[in-house]
């Protein structure tokens, strides 16, 4: 696959990057105290969702050799005209007297009734968000929306040896709401037809592993079957598409399930559980008959080498592409920025004349 050219000057401009995974409780510096002591009792934390956008931002980045300062408040506070990319978490909102036009997300809001007043509130000029159904979502509170997804690092997921495929299927287990309902209905039947059919299969659950254990149960694997109500992004099944796994992905679509917000807050449809996609990455389903119907296609899918998961990602997710869109986001934020101190300047200048 030929390599891919980025057009962009890297002189332009340095981003301002503000990423704060744990806030402090009861005194300054306690949140430091509070990860050593989850250290000693649970061992080393497993890698947030959060934190993996902030770290896979930054390796893009890297690569294209574009610049970037890190949680650098002395800097941004003496250049209130500059750019402040603020990607988590909310508390960082209100941790310091921003004055700087700011590029928010992803890792903030779940949903803007969280702070409706964030644009009048703030100098929030742009909100990123991981998906284009969530950025939908978000728009007819805060337009200024845009979806922007981080890329995944191929050279760490990128496909084991055929040798090393010795399970036929990880099962990936994210049905985060209505559990009591989905597992007899959907988790169990899954199992059941699995086991019918001789396949053998290793099983996660979202939260319970870490990104080593994901890593290897790939490598292992020659198939995933991703269960999960909805993704804004869904970082999990394209690590498995960069590993060249196919999926098979249960994306019942419907409204946003979040018993936080719906139904007596938000009603917003449809959503989807694997919001990147296309024919190369697997197969879809959307309920268990769906998964009865379309498995056996799946399946013989999987074993003639149809899908092509890795191509996907290579096209559309890379570390690279990914950071040099978060750039030209943050780049058009300073010049709408640059025009409007211009257009008041000249706006200035007339009434200044005027009098």
């Amino acid at each position: 696959m030929p390599a891919k050219t980025f057009d962009y000057d890297p002189d332009d401009m340095i981003l301002n990057l503000f990423y704060e995974d744990k806030d402090d409780r009861w005194v300054p510096g306690d949140r430091h105290l509070r990860r050593m002591a989850r250290k000693m009792l649970f061992g080393e934390p497993r890698m947030s969702g959060q934190l993996r956008v902030f770290l896979n931002l930054c390796a893009g980045l890297d690569r294209l050799g574009i610049r970037y300062r890190v949680n650098d408040y002395g800097y941004i506070g003496q250049h209130p005209e500059e750019v402040a990319c603020i990607i988590g978490r909310t508390f960082l909102l209100d941790k310091f007297a921003w004055k700087n036009p700011i590029l928010l997300g992803v890792a903030a809001h779940n949903h803007p009734l969280d702070d409706p007043d964030l644009f009048k509130r703030l100098p929030v000029k742009k909100v990123v968000v991981p998906g284009d159904w969530y950025a939908d979502m978000y728009r007819p509170y805060w337009p200024e929306t845009e979806a922007w997804p981080v890329g995944i690092d191929t050279d760490l997921w990128a496909p084991s040896r055929p040798r090393d495929k010795t399970v036929d299927v990880l099962l990936y287990d994210k049905v985060s709401w209505d559990r009591d309902r989905y597992v007899p209905e959907l988790v169990e039947p899954v199992r059941a037809r699995l086991i019918k059919e001789g396949r053998s299969f290793t099983e996660l659950r979202y939260g319970g592993y870490n990104e080593e254990d994901y890593q290897a149960a790939l490598a292992r694997s020659r198939a995933m079957i991703f269960l999960c109500q909805n993704e804004s992004q869904g970082i999990a099944y394209q690590q498995a598409l960069s590993c060249g796994v196919p999926v098979f992905a249960w994306d019942p679509g419907g409204p946003w399930p979040d018993p936080d917000y719906y139904p007596h807050r938000v009603q917003f449809e449809p959503v989807s559980s694997v919001p990147y996609w296309d024919d190369r990455c697997g197969l879809k389903f959307v309920d268990r008959a769906g998964f009865e119907d379309r498995w056996t296609d799946f399946w013989a899918g999987c074993t003639s080498g149809k899908f092509d998961p890795r191509g996907y990602i290579m096209d559309n997710l890379t570390l690279e592409e990914r950071a040099l869109q978060y750039y030209e986001i943050a780049r058009s934020v300073a010049r709408q920025q640059r025009v409007a101190a211009t257009s008041g300047m000249l706006v200035d200048g007339w009434l200044t004349g005027m009098g």
